[in-house]
């Protein structure tokens, strides 16, 4: 197999190969580890690698699993392997390595797939961009000038890229979503509870964030929705198993015309670039097309107090993670030890009440009611998923008097104000993603799909969210729209010497 069979393929195709015994495991992994060394040094997409490691365990791969022998990168963020680095983009962590496996790479494991290393991503997965200190920043495949955004932004570069076909990610605000949509990419976020977390931990960002997978293909991604969906008894959150297969059921078309809202106003009063509303309404014309009725609606949720109650959220976790990480060096923490977005979230967060932390996850409970009763009469919510393509590189990054003059507000100022500096400090980022993390808060599944490509070059995905429990509708819908016109994905992309072929 020469390099350019390799980038066509998917991991649905790579794991169809190796079952009919037309190419080996050992082929797929040099090819992937070819093509890293080929990008890798421009994107900075991987920061480790386990080539010795991986050439070892590839000689004892078993055939007879969903994916066995498919080259896997994981993020480096709450996917942890045993006795390989996890340092959460942190240069506090530079030296951490993980003692375990986590629930969600066991369950990869099982599923045959190769662990080639590591992707980027910001410290503690808090921005939408990944630019950490400790690595440096990923660089979009499209235009390297250009972020692919983040949390997940080093998996999806390597994805989009090719690398691999599919990368671990995870998505606390969009951080699947964004870089799908910065990087032509398909990207899903589960039901919250839907897939595995610790162990030793039963959530993550009070259930806010949830770990899936960034892929070319919806079949990919169904397929991946397959093996990790589960109920854990440990977990806090937990929704139902769906009892067929996705990537079987995604290929039903709907039994009845769809009822389809739309809007592309952003919820924290935004602006929202001309390039995002013609992705939506390119969409909207799709779907009518299809005989589906879809009309102009925004749902009821106040976006800003939504967005405030997330931050002091973000606030209270990262104290907690200052403290821990405190007790377990034995020394304090001081700014020079972490990030200005995480030192600033620390110190706000100590300042808040136990009854004030309580008050907002309470909101998001009572946006998720709104929400649910908006899908009682809604299939689909179409959003722009990103207001703008991707932001350049370094363009959302603090400058150093920007950081010393962020550092002496918030010690000054009282614990509303601090909380007003915090929303202050992300507005810049959050103007560019305000669409995403109203799914997180409510727990609810959406998706990024790639339909629109600027005239820059670079793409912009269009976000669909749906009721709780319901990938199976999205990933129906994603599937229709990946083998129409309107879909956009790889093609184009100047880092692979091919245009796309559908992938059925």
């Amino acid at each position: 197999m020469n390099i350019q069979t390799y980038l066509a393929m998917d991991a649905t195709e790579m794991a169809q190969q190796i079952k009919a015994s037309k190419v080996n495991p050992s082929e797929l992994m040099e090819l992937s580890f070819q093509q890293l060394e080929k990008v890798n040094s421009t994107l900075n997409a991987v920061v480790h690698n386990r080539k010795e490691r991986v050439r070892e365990e590839v000689n004892s791969f078993s055939a007879d699993r969903p994916f066995s022998g498919v080259p896997f990168l994981l993020k480096n963020l709450s996917q942890s392997l045993k006795g390989e680095p996890i340092t959460s983009g942190s240069k506090l962590l530079r030296s951490a390595i993980s003692e375990y496996d986590s629930n969600f790479v066991k369950r990869l494991r099982d599923s045959g797939v190769l662990f080639m290393g590591h992707t980027n991503a910001p410290e503690f997965g808090l921005k939408n961009i990944t630019e950490p200190e400790l690595y440096g920043p990923t660089r979009n495949p499209w235009d390297n000038n250009y972020s692919t955004g983040g949390s997940s932004g080093g998996s999806a570069a390597a994805v989009a890229s090719g690398v691999v076909p599919v990368a671990g990610s995870s998505d606390g605000g969009g951080s699947i979503r964004i870089p799908a949509s910065f990087t032509g990419l398909f990207g899903l976020k589960p039901t919250r509870g839907r897939t595995p977390v610790g162990p030793g931990v039963g959530r993550q960002w009070q259930g806010a964030a949830i770990d899936f997978v960034l892929s070319r293909s919806v079949r990919d991604s169904a397929a991946m929705l397959d093996i990790l969906q589960v109920v854990e008894p440990a977990a806090a959150f937990n929704t139902p198993l769906f009892s067929r297969s996705y990537k079987d059921n995604m290929k039903e078309p709907f039994n009845n015309s769809l009822r389809i809202a739309y809007t592309t106003k952003s919820p924290v009063d935004t602006p929202v670039s001309e390039d995002a509303k013609i992705a939506v309404e390119k969409t909207v014309k799709w779907l009518e097309s299809k005989g589906h009725i879809v009309e102009e609606k925004e749902n009821d949720v106040d976006g800003i107090q939504l967005m405030k109650d997330y931050y002091l959220m973000n606030s209270g976790e990262i104290s907690s993670v200052i403290q821990q990480l405190e007790k377990s060096l034995g020394r304090s923490l001081t700014a020079e030890d972490v990030e200005i977005e995480t030192w600033l979230l620390n110190e706000a967060g100590k300042s808040v009440s136990a009854a004030e932390f309580s008050a907002s996850l309470a909101s998001w409970d009572f946006a998720a009611a709104k929400m649910a009763a908006f899908h009682q009469t809604y299939d689909f919510y179409i959003t722009p998923t990103t207001a703008f393509k991707a932001p350049k590189i370094g363009e959302l990054t603090h400058s150093e008097t920007k950081k010393r003059n962020l550092m002496k507000q918030i010690s000054e100022v009282d614990k509303s104000q601090q909380q007003e500096l915090i929303y202050d400090m992300f507005l810049p980022s959050l103007t560019y993603t305000p669409f995403t993390q109203l799914a997180n808060l409510t727990g609810q599944p959406a998706m990024s799909v790639p339909v629109y490509l600027s005239d820059s070059g670079l793409p912009l995905g269009v976000q669909v969210m749906a009721s709780k429990g319901a990938e199976d509708k999205l990933l129906q819908l994603a599937f229709q729209m990946e083998q129409s016109n309107i879909w956009v994905g790889m093609n184009g992309n100047p880092m692979l010497p091919f245009k796309t072929a559908q992938i059925n």
